[in-house]
Protein backbone atom coordinates (compact mmCIF):
# COMPACT_ATOMS: atom_id res chain seq x y z
CA UNK A 1 0.00 0.00 0.00
CA UNK A 2 3.29 2.48 -0.12
CA UNK A 3 5.86 3.56 2.64
CA UNK A 4 5.81 6.91 2.52
CA UNK A 5 3.04 8.10 4.84
CA UNK A 6 1.98 11.17 6.86
CA UNK A 7 -1.28 11.97 8.82
CA UNK A 8 -2.66 14.95 10.85
CA UNK A 9 -3.97 12.81 13.52
CA UNK A 10 -2.82 9.54 15.21
CA UNK A 11 -5.69 7.04 15.57
CA UNK A 12 -5.55 3.65 17.03
CA UNK A 13 -8.52 0.72 15.84
CA UNK A 14 -10.66 2.19 18.73
CA UNK A 15 -11.04 5.38 17.56
CA UNK A 16 -11.09 4.55 13.91
CA UNK A 17 -13.77 2.34 14.39
CA UNK A 18 -15.41 5.50 16.80
CA UNK A 19 -15.19 7.70 13.15
CA UNK A 20 -16.40 5.29 11.14
CA UNK A 21 -19.05 4.59 12.94
CA UNK A 22 -20.04 8.62 13.40
CA UNK A 23 -19.75 8.72 9.77
CA UNK A 24 -22.52 6.23 9.26
CA UNK A 25 -24.46 7.84 11.34
CA UNK A 26 -24.51 11.32 10.14
CA UNK A 27 -24.81 9.74 6.40
CA UNK A 28 -27.80 7.48 7.76
CA UNK A 29 -29.15 10.58 9.37
CA UNK A 30 -28.93 12.43 5.99
CA UNK A 31 -30.66 9.99 3.98
CA UNK A 32 -33.80 10.31 6.34
CA UNK A 33 -34.22 14.38 5.12
CA UNK A 34 -33.28 13.74 0.70
CA UNK A 35 -36.35 13.78 -1.33
CA UNK A 36 -34.54 14.24 -4.26
CA UNK A 37 -33.66 10.68 -5.67
CA UNK A 38 -32.74 12.13 -9.20
CA UNK A 39 -29.65 12.08 -11.30
CA UNK A 40 -27.08 14.31 -9.98
CA UNK A 41 -26.37 15.14 -13.45
CA UNK A 42 -22.61 14.63 -12.82
CA UNK A 43 -22.34 11.47 -13.95
CA UNK A 44 -23.78 8.57 -15.32
CA UNK A 45 -25.80 6.32 -12.75
CA UNK A 46 -25.29 9.09 -9.95
CA UNK A 47 -27.93 9.95 -7.55
CA UNK A 48 -28.90 13.80 -6.62
CA UNK A 49 -28.60 11.85 -3.35
CA UNK A 50 -25.37 10.17 -3.73
CA UNK A 51 -23.64 13.81 -3.77
CA UNK A 52 -25.36 14.85 -0.87
CA UNK A 53 -24.21 11.94 1.34
CA UNK A 54 -20.85 11.90 0.40
CA UNK A 55 -20.49 15.63 1.50
CA UNK A 56 -21.14 14.30 5.22
CA UNK A 57 -18.40 11.92 4.71
CA UNK A 58 -15.97 13.89 3.07
CA UNK A 59 -16.65 16.77 5.73
CA UNK A 60 -15.89 14.57 9.01
CA UNK A 61 -12.69 12.23 7.46
CA UNK A 62 -11.61 15.50 6.27
CA UNK A 63 -11.80 17.02 9.83
CA UNK A 64 -10.37 13.35 11.03
CA UNK A 65 -7.06 14.10 8.77
CA UNK A 66 -7.21 10.73 6.86
CA UNK A 67 -6.61 10.20 3.34
CA UNK A 68 -9.91 9.19 1.37
CA UNK A 69 -10.90 7.35 -2.24
CA UNK A 70 -14.51 7.84 -1.99
CA UNK A 71 -16.82 5.93 -5.14
CA UNK A 72 -17.92 9.41 -5.97
CA UNK A 73 -15.74 11.93 -5.46
CA UNK A 74 -12.39 9.94 -6.39
CA UNK A 75 -9.22 10.20 -3.73
CA UNK A 76 -7.80 12.96 -1.70
CA UNK A 77 -4.47 12.65 0.41
CA UNK A 78 -3.14 8.95 -0.37
CA UNK A 79 0.02 9.76 1.44
CA UNK A 80 -1.77 9.61 5.29
CA UNK A 81 -1.27 7.09 7.94
CA UNK A 82 -5.14 6.07 7.28
CA UNK A 83 -6.63 6.40 4.28
CA UNK A 84 -10.64 5.42 4.58
CA UNK A 85 -12.11 3.83 1.57
CA UNK A 86 -15.67 4.63 1.14
CA UNK A 87 -19.07 3.93 -0.50
CA UNK A 88 -21.54 6.40 0.94
CA UNK A 89 -24.34 4.39 0.01
CA UNK A 90 -23.74 1.30 -2.13
CA UNK A 91 -27.28 -0.07 -3.66
CA UNK A 92 -28.53 4.04 -4.75
CA UNK A 93 -30.92 2.76 -6.60
CA UNK A 94 -32.43 0.02 -4.00
CA UNK A 95 -32.91 3.12 -1.83
CA UNK A 96 -34.43 5.48 -5.16
CA UNK A 97 -37.03 2.96 -5.36
CA UNK A 98 -38.18 2.28 -2.00
CA UNK A 99 -36.18 -1.31 -1.69
CA UNK A 100 -34.95 -1.75 2.10
CA UNK A 101 -31.25 -3.07 0.78
CA UNK A 102 -28.94 -0.22 0.58
CA UNK A 103 -25.46 0.76 2.88
CA UNK A 104 -22.95 2.06 4.18
CA UNK A 105 -19.23 1.15 3.68
CA UNK A 106 -16.23 2.29 5.17
CA UNK A 107 -12.75 0.74 4.93
CA UNK A 108 -9.37 2.51 6.91
CA UNK A 109 -6.49 1.27 5.23
CA UNK A 110 -2.77 1.46 6.65
CA UNK A 111 0.36 0.52 4.78
CA UNK A 112 -0.44 -3.08 5.82
CA UNK A 113 -3.85 -3.07 4.11
CA UNK A 114 -7.27 -2.69 5.59
CA UNK A 115 -7.61 -2.43 9.26
CA UNK A 116 -10.81 -1.56 10.44
CA UNK A 117 -14.07 -1.90 8.72
CA UNK A 118 -17.57 -1.20 8.63
CA UNK A 119 -20.67 -1.87 6.76
CA UNK A 120 -24.00 -0.10 7.70
CA UNK A 121 -27.35 -1.57 6.47
CA UNK A 122 -29.20 2.12 6.42
CA UNK A 123 -32.28 0.49 6.03
CA UNK A 124 -32.55 -1.82 9.13
CA UNK A 125 -29.99 -1.02 10.57
CA UNK A 126 -27.30 -4.11 10.53
CA UNK A 127 -24.05 -3.19 11.40
CA UNK A 128 -20.63 -5.73 10.56
CA UNK A 129 -17.13 -4.52 11.36
CA UNK A 130 -14.16 -5.76 12.15
CA UNK A 131 -10.42 -5.11 13.37
CA UNK A 132 -7.62 -6.71 12.02
CA UNK A 133 -6.39 -9.54 13.55
CA UNK A 134 -8.89 -8.81 16.40
CA UNK A 135 -11.94 -10.49 14.49
CA UNK A 136 -15.65 -9.48 13.05
CA UNK A 137 -18.72 -8.93 14.48
CA UNK A 138 -22.40 -8.36 13.63
CA UNK A 139 -24.14 -5.87 15.70
CA UNK A 140 -21.71 -6.77 18.85
CA UNK A 141 -22.28 -10.47 17.98
CA UNK A 142 -18.71 -11.79 17.42
CA UNK A 143 -19.24 -13.54 13.95
CA UNK A 144 -18.48 -17.52 13.54
CA UNK A 145 -18.54 -18.72 10.12
CA UNK A 146 -18.64 -22.42 10.00
CA UNK A 147 -17.26 -24.29 6.61
CA UNK A 148 -18.87 -25.98 4.19
CA UNK A 149 -18.14 -28.77 1.13
CA UNK A 150 -21.72 -29.15 -0.38
CA UNK A 151 -21.87 -26.84 -3.33
CA UNK A 152 -25.34 -28.34 -4.58
CA UNK A 153 -26.50 -27.05 -1.02
CA UNK A 154 -25.49 -23.20 -1.50
CA UNK A 155 -27.49 -20.25 -1.68
CA UNK A 156 -25.59 -17.58 -3.55
CA UNK A 157 -26.02 -13.67 -4.04
CA UNK A 158 -24.88 -12.91 -7.24
CA UNK A 159 -24.40 -9.31 -8.60
CA UNK A 160 -25.32 -9.78 -12.82
CA UNK A 161 -26.44 -12.43 -14.82
CA UNK A 162 -25.28 -15.94 -13.61
CA UNK A 163 -24.54 -18.62 -16.01
CA UNK A 164 -26.55 -21.64 -16.86
CA UNK A 165 -26.19 -24.65 -15.20
CA UNK A 166 -24.54 -23.36 -11.63
CA UNK A 167 -24.84 -26.20 -9.75
CA UNK A 168 -25.85 -24.52 -6.52
CA UNK A 169 -29.15 -25.09 -4.54
CA UNK A 170 -30.24 -21.27 -5.07
CA UNK A 171 -29.55 -17.55 -6.04
CA UNK A 172 -30.28 -14.34 -4.71
CA UNK A 173 -29.45 -10.93 -6.75
CA UNK A 174 -29.86 -8.08 -4.05
CA UNK A 175 -28.24 -5.37 -5.39
CA UNK A 176 -25.72 -4.20 -2.61
CA UNK A 177 -22.40 -5.65 -2.78
CA UNK A 178 -21.05 -4.26 0.69
CA UNK A 179 -24.14 -6.32 2.47
CA UNK A 180 -23.90 -9.37 0.23
CA UNK A 181 -20.98 -10.00 1.19
CA UNK A 182 -21.24 -9.05 4.71
CA UNK A 183 -24.43 -11.86 4.45
CA UNK A 184 -21.68 -14.46 3.41
CA UNK A 185 -19.18 -13.90 6.70
CA UNK A 186 -22.39 -13.93 9.14
CA UNK A 187 -23.79 -16.72 7.24
CA UNK A 188 -26.84 -15.26 5.44
CA UNK A 189 -25.97 -16.50 2.09
CA UNK A 190 -22.87 -19.31 1.19
CA UNK A 191 -21.02 -17.67 -1.27
CA UNK A 192 -20.83 -13.99 -3.67
CA UNK A 193 -20.05 -13.98 -6.99
CA UNK A 194 -19.74 -11.02 -9.13
CA UNK A 195 -21.18 -12.25 -12.67
CA UNK A 196 -20.34 -8.78 -14.55
CA UNK A 197 -16.31 -8.72 -16.04
CA UNK A 198 -14.72 -6.28 -13.68
CA UNK A 199 -17.79 -4.26 -12.57
CA UNK A 200 -16.75 -3.91 -9.11
CA UNK A 201 -14.74 -0.54 -7.30
CA UNK A 202 -13.09 -1.20 -4.59
CA UNK A 203 -15.16 0.86 -2.44
CA UNK A 204 -17.73 -1.98 -3.24
CA UNK A 205 -16.41 -4.70 -1.41
CA UNK A 206 -13.14 -3.59 1.04
CA UNK A 207 -14.98 -3.03 4.10
CA UNK A 208 -16.75 -6.73 3.45
CA UNK A 209 -13.32 -8.21 2.86
CA UNK A 210 -11.79 -7.18 6.15
CA UNK A 211 -14.99 -8.48 8.08
CA UNK A 212 -14.85 -12.09 5.47
CA UNK A 213 -11.30 -12.12 5.84
CA UNK A 214 -11.66 -12.15 9.97
CA UNK A 215 -13.86 -15.12 9.85
CA UNK A 216 -11.98 -17.56 7.59
CA UNK A 217 -14.10 -16.58 4.70
CA UNK A 218 -11.60 -15.81 1.25
CA UNK A 219 -12.61 -13.29 -1.02
CA UNK A 220 -10.61 -12.78 -4.20
CA UNK A 221 -10.85 -11.64 -7.90
CA UNK A 222 -11.85 -13.83 -10.81
CA UNK A 223 -8.92 -12.78 -12.54
CA UNK A 224 -6.44 -13.30 -9.46
CA UNK A 225 -5.85 -9.22 -9.15
CA UNK A 226 -4.84 -7.59 -6.02
CA UNK A 227 -8.31 -6.67 -5.01
CA UNK A 228 -7.04 -3.85 -2.02
CA UNK A 229 -5.60 -0.87 -4.72
CA UNK A 230 -5.81 2.80 -4.24
CA UNK A 231 -6.90 3.51 -7.38
CA UNK A 232 -9.80 4.94 -8.60
CA UNK A 233 -10.49 3.77 -12.03
CA UNK A 234 -9.50 0.20 -10.76
CA UNK A 235 -12.42 -2.11 -11.39
CA UNK A 236 -12.15 -6.04 -10.16
CA UNK A 237 -14.34 -9.25 -10.48
CA UNK A 238 -14.68 -10.55 -6.10
CA UNK A 239 -16.01 -13.75 -5.35
CA UNK A 240 -16.72 -14.49 -1.52
CA UNK A 241 -16.80 -18.21 -0.06
CA UNK A 242 -16.00 -20.37 2.81
CA UNK A 243 -12.70 -22.08 1.97
CA UNK A 244 -15.08 -26.35 1.49
CA UNK A 245 -16.94 -24.23 -1.64
CA UNK A 246 -14.42 -21.82 -3.24
CA UNK A 247 -13.19 -23.83 -6.03
CA UNK A 248 -16.71 -24.26 -6.88
CA UNK A 249 -17.62 -20.87 -6.60
CA UNK A 250 -14.91 -19.35 -8.48
CA UNK A 251 -15.54 -22.16 -11.41
CA UNK A 252 -19.03 -20.58 -11.67
CA UNK A 253 -17.28 -17.02 -12.47
CA UNK A 254 -15.56 -18.82 -15.07
CA UNK A 255 -18.26 -20.00 -16.87
CA UNK A 256 -18.61 -16.69 -17.98
CA UNK A 257 -16.38 -14.13 -19.65
CA UNK A 258 -13.81 -12.33 -17.81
Amino acid sequence: MGNKRTTLVEMDASQTLQLLNAVADAIGTALKDIADWGPSGLRDTQYAADVVVDQVALEMLRAAGVGILSEESGSENLDRNIVVIIDPLDGSTNASRGVPHYATSLCAVDAAGPCVALVVDQAVGTRWWAIRGQGAWRNGEPLLRGNMTEWNTALVAVSGRPPEGAGWAQFRSFGASAIDICYVADSTVDAFIDMSPSAHGVWDYAAAYLICHEVGVSVEDAQGRELIVLDHAARRTPVAAPNGIFNQALATRHKLPL
